[in-house]
């Protein structure tokens, strides 16, 4: 199979946003930086892509100009161990201008949209459907979720 990745189209902040995502992911590091070349206009010499890995998967970012921007119709979800990772990557993601959104998402200072959830989403949520009601039911309150919550909303 070939190789697959990700790749984020910004603006200009390419670079900024490889370094901040590396900077909250563990084992991650930034590779290759191209630069536009001579005769690309007034990119000349700017960051053109940056090869990243976050806790090895590959992504791209791109700065590709102002045409194209983020929005809820593709998020990167993080399936957290316990509520002590959850709290990390909602606080570091939604940080210096990040915007909390409901039920577990929310857009980071760039304005890519996350998924912040336990890795044992299916397990809290599945069941009988009177306890995935339950467990839906108490999500659609929260903004970060709340392992605990969630787990009791659904014992209850």
């Amino acid at each position: 199979m070939p190789r697959q990745y990700v790749c984020l189209w910004f603006d200009h902040q390419a670079q900024d946003a490889a370094e901040f995502y590396t900077s909250v992911f563990p084992h991650s590091t930034i590779g290759t930086i191209a630069r536009y070349p001579e005769g690309s206009g007034d990119r000349a010499g700017e960051v053109l892509t940056v090869g990243f890995e976050l806790d090895g998967v590959p992504y791209v970012a791109l700065n590709g100009g102002p045409q194209f921007t983020f929005d809820e119709a593709i998020s990167i979800t993080i399936d957290c161990k316990d509520q002590a990772e959850i709290d990390h990557y909602w606080d570091a993601l939604t940080a210096d201008g990040g915007e909390e959104g409901p039920c577990g998402w929310l857009k980071d200072r760039f304005g890519l949209s996350w998924q912040v959830v336990p890795e044992n989403w299916d397990e809290i949520a599945s069941g009988d459907g009177d306890r995935a009601a339950k467990v839906f039911g108490a999500m659609m309150t929260m903004k970060k979720l709340d392992i605990a919550a969630l787990e009791a909303a659904g014992n209850s």
